[in-house]
């Protein structure tokens, strides 16, 4: 009876199962693919495992992308640079992981933009405008909110980055960047290598 009530409860509230599960083991790579561009060295050169993280070393270009797809979910990871601050991403919504850049949205990690929308391979956003009688550039932008709520070099930042129905909202470091809207409603996960040495850890989705 009392479970009966419970079960009663949660359906006229509302209540949904959700699922927590981690991308990253935090001990080897078997959940992801990975891209290097023109596939100039092998992948475990570019992408590895230290200490219980994902250790990216910006070059050569390419990224790394979980071998599911994933449509609503709310996707948390942190970062961190182990060098000079550089540049690099979290992808979303990829629909086609081509070389060296997939056809997906970026969540723009670069220092001092994390939280810039990226469009990559011709994707598209609700909320980008582009200007009138000009060329459509080659990587598209839709800009940050807020400024930035990055950490230094060396110091842990978190992303929290929530999908729904094509809609991405973006928090870094618990403050609201960004909000936009992709016509694709599922698609791969990425982490990008670009331009410097990056960490990875504590990467988890519920859904």
């Amino acid at each position: 009876m009392f479970s009966g009530i419970i079960v009663l409860a949660c359906v006229f509230a509302g209540c949904t199962q959700t699922r927590k599960e981690m991308l990253f083991n935090g001990k080897d790579l078997s959940n992801w693919n990975f891209v290097v561009e023109g596939d100039q060295v092998p992948a475990d050169r570019v992408y590895s495992v230290q200490d219980g993280t994902i250790l990216i070393q910006g070059s050569p270009l390419g990224y790394m992308y979980t071998k599911e797809k994933y449509g609503n979910c709310t996707l948390e990871a942190e970062w961190r640079w182990t060098d000079e601050p550089a540049n690099s991403g979290i992808f979303l919504l990829v629909a086609a992981p081509t070389n060296p850049f997939p056809n997906g949205i970026e969540c723009q990690l670069r220092a001092g933009y994390a939280g810039d929308f990226v469009l990559l391979g011709g994707s598209e956003m609700a909320e980008y405008k582009q200007p009138e009688g000009q060329e459509r550039p080659k990587f598209p932008s839709v800009k940050k909110r807020s400024e930035s709520s990055e950490k230094p070099a060396g110091e842990w930042n978190s992303a929290r980055i929530v999908v729904r129905d094509g809609q991405i909202t973006v928090h870094i470091n618990g403050v609201l960047q960004n909000v936009g809207t992709s016509p694709v409603k599922e698609g791969h996960i990425g982490l990008q290598s670009e331009g410097g040495k990056i960490a990875f850890r504590n990467i988890s989705l519920t859904r």
